[in-house]
């Protein structure tokens, strides 16, 4: 019985201690891949003279319009978008809001864009 009861009070310590490193985990994880998108779409901008119309057409010359000015996929080691680190699309909007060129956003753990928890690159150093 003191077992179970040592385990439970060790559980209830460690538990709360592993939740919050893994979505310290997941958020760096996300902006580790808005930096990256941002580097892919400031190469694909170089190329093709415009931003991309969405993020597909940095790994896709059919999402980019079949231009010959593409010189991708501009993600490395990458034949699609992935998923955010919580399993949800990143939103790409481009122009962005408050006259950036464009912006890139990941609704965070609550998979809620526009709320509190989201991660986006405007918030992120070296964003356009």
């Amino acid at each position: 019985m003191v077992v179970v009861i040592i385990i439970a009070i060790l559980a209830a310590v460690v538990v709360p201690n592993v939740i919050g490193h893994v979505n310290d985990a997941r958020s760096s994880a996300a902006m580790a891949d808005i930096k990256n998108f941002d580097g892919a779409i400031d190469s694909y901008h170089l190329d093709i003279g415009m931003l991309p119309p969405s993020l597909d057409a940095l790994v896709s010359k059919q999402s980019a319009g079949n231009s010959p000015k593409w010189n991708g996929p501009y993600l490395k080691n990458q034949s699609f978008i992935p998923k955010d680190p919580w399993g949800n699309q990143y939103i790409y909007k481009v122009p962005g809001d408050q006259g950036r060129d464009y912006d890139i956003s990941s609704a965070g753990p609550d998979g809620q864009a526009g709320t509190a928890d989201d991660i986006q690159s405007w918030n992120l150093q070296g964003h356009s």
